[in-house]
């Protein structure tokens, strides 16, 4: 089972790419990844293997479900299969990067069964809000 994890801040060079770091990238399996847009205005990045598991899990659920509807466009709509380039590259789509108000700065997230791309300040604002609520239970 592959584990994400960690936290790094990998800069956007030209033509919108991003450096995986190594220590995520060994736990890819080839070089195909899927990108979509994730929840809390980040993008997910999915090993192809995880995400055609992941996506067989929504196809298999019943479309009579608004829910079950609604996750399956936002899922899906968003998806772009990408590769990561000879040198640990990956390229953002637009769309996604717009989602996610990334511009320069990214922090990237291990996050167990996939990994997770955020601008850099919403990350930090997001962790404070996470650790607030944590630390009030």
């Amino acid at each position: 089972m592959r584990m994400f994890l960690g936290e790094y801040q990998p800069n956007i060079t030209e033509g919108s790419r991003i450096a995986l770091p190594k220590k995520l990238r060994d736990q890819i399996h080839g070089d195909e990844i899927i990108l979509s847009r994730g929840f809390e205005r980040c993008i997910f990045l999915y090993d192809k293997e995880d995400w055609v598991n992941e996506a067989k899990k929504q196809v298999e659920s019943p479309i009579s479900d608004l829910k079950t509807r609604d996750l399956k466009r936002y899922m899906f709509a968003s998806a772009s299969e990408s590769a990561i380039d000879a040198q640990g590259r990956i390229v953002l789509p637009t769309p996604l990067k717009m989602y996610a108000a990334i511009d320069k700065r990214t922090c990237v997230v291990g996050a167990g069964d996939h990994i997770e791309i955020w601008d850099a300040d919403a990350w930090s604002a997001h962790l404070e809000k996470i650790s607030a609520q944590l630390a009030a239970e």
